[in-house]
């Protein structure tokens, strides 16, 4: 019976405030104000052979920062400690997305989309094996050359024998000092010059 009523309380969002002996909503001052006291109380010091003041310390400095950092206790009433949990794992910003998506209308608008549509993925499957390794692969129109891979070096060479047809040469040497340079004539011939 304890075990569900921690349970409980873990979800709810109120044991950390039992831990402090206040109410749900209490102000940062009460919170304050709580914490020291407790922590004068349990602090190991003042309780040096009493192993559980010094868990109940961890619990109320646990409580403390959460309880005092204001995004933190946002989540954790609303959420709870699974909330907080949530916040560990995926970040604070993420933690409405995860419960909006965890709740009972998301699960269920996920199982009557896969329910009307037969299958989760039947459209991606269905287009990949049937129109790219399938019988249902479009045919090119009739006339038409269908299309092949061409290797890089084949399409490097093929540009280079185009652009040497054309009466344009590539460019392949780099300039070998600094006074080198490349200029453009207008009949589009190239050429290299060094100044001395």
């Amino acid at each position: 019976m304890a075990e569900q009523r921690q349970r409980a309380l873990s979800t709810s969002g109120e044991a950390l405030y039992e831990i402090l002996a206040l109410e749900k909503g209490a102000t940062h001052d009460e919170i304050k104000k709580s914490y020291r006291k407790l922590a004068l109380k349990y602090h190991p010091d003042k309780n040096p052979d009493n192993p559980e003041a010094a868990e109940k310390f961890k619990e109320i400095n646990n409580a403390h920062a959460t309880l005092t950092d204001v995004s933190k206790r946002n989540i954790y009433d609303k959420y709870g400690s699974l909330g907080l949990y949530v916040a560990e794992q995926f970040g604070e910003e993420n933690v409405n997305t995860y419960f909006m998506l965890s709740s009972w209308w998301a699960k269920g608008l996920f199982a009557v989309c896969g329910l009307l549509t037969g299958c989760y993925l039947c459209c991606c499957l269905c287009c990949c094996f049937n129109c790219c390794c399938g019988k249902c692969k479009p045919k090119a129109p009739e006339g038409e050359q269908q299309e092949f891979c061409v290797s890089p070096e084949d399409l490097e060479e093929q540009i280079k024998n185009d652009m040497e047809r054309d009466g344009e040469t590539p460019i392949t040497l780099q300039p070998t000092n600094v006074t080198e340079k490349t200029q453009l004539i207008g009949d589009s011939h190239r050429s290299y010059r060094t100044e001395s």
